[in-house]
């Protein structure tokens, strides 16, 4: 396996657990953890793939990652009473997901020959944007959306550190290392303080 197909396997499972954790914490059944697991482990993928014009879909040309997703939602399920005792630490999993799959998606973009600042784009969608799916089926508002600590910030911050580092004379997996380990600790210091942007207010006219 290359490193990218390591790094990418890593999301999968990585973000199936984050998916995971979603629904037991709004205590969904079998098929809703399963479900949720799916939708977030291979959103922004998908997203990635149909927008990059690539076939087949990454998890249909890995036919092995929906059986692990599968297996990590149903285990889940099986075992909650686990679950609920690591759920508090649901920011990590959803952290560690967007900084792997964010690199994954810069790295794709490039390969299809995009800009780098098409690949930063594609790396974030690819990086918050199974997050985004979840959190809508888990009748959220997407923290993407709203004032809320850094979320989209931190994914594209992390893209650019991954494209710098992709373009010099580094060992492999050096460059993706640190975009991914950029991505973690920023979201996570982000959370840790509530580094958030201000939301956008229109400006309201004087009344008649």
């Amino acid at each position: 396996m290359s490193v990218i197909e390591v790094i990418e396997f890593l999301a999968v499972v990585v973000s199936a657990l984050f998916g995971v954790l979603l629904a037991v914490r709004k205590e969904m059944d079998a098929a809703g953890v399963i479900a949720v697991a799916l939708i977030v482990a291979f959103g922004g993928g998908t997203l990635r793939d149909l927008l990059l014009d690539r076939n087949p879909l990454f998890w249909i040309e890995r036919p092995h990652y929906p059986l692990i997703v599968f297996g990590i939602g149903l285990a889940a399920s099986v075992a909650s009473h686990w679950v609920v005792k690591v759920e508090r630490w649901l920011l990590i999993p959803d952290a560690l997901g967007m900084g792997l799959f964010t690199v994954v998606g810069a790295r794709y973009a490039l390969d299809s020959h995009t800009s780098l600042f098409l690949a930063s784009l594609f790396g974030v969608i690819t990086g918050t944007f199974g997050g985004v799916l979840g959190d809508v089926v888990c009748n959220e508002v997407p923290s993407l959306f709203r004032p809320a600590p850094l979320n989209a910030t931190c994914a594209f911050a992390g893209a650019w550190v991954f494209l710098f580092l992709h373009g010099m004379p580094l060992p492999p997996g050096v460059a993706s290392a640190s975009g991914t380990l950029f991505i973690l600790l920023f979201r996570l210091l982000a959370v840790r303080f509530h580094w958030s942007l201000p939301p956008v207010a229109a400006k309201r006219g004087s009344p008649p």
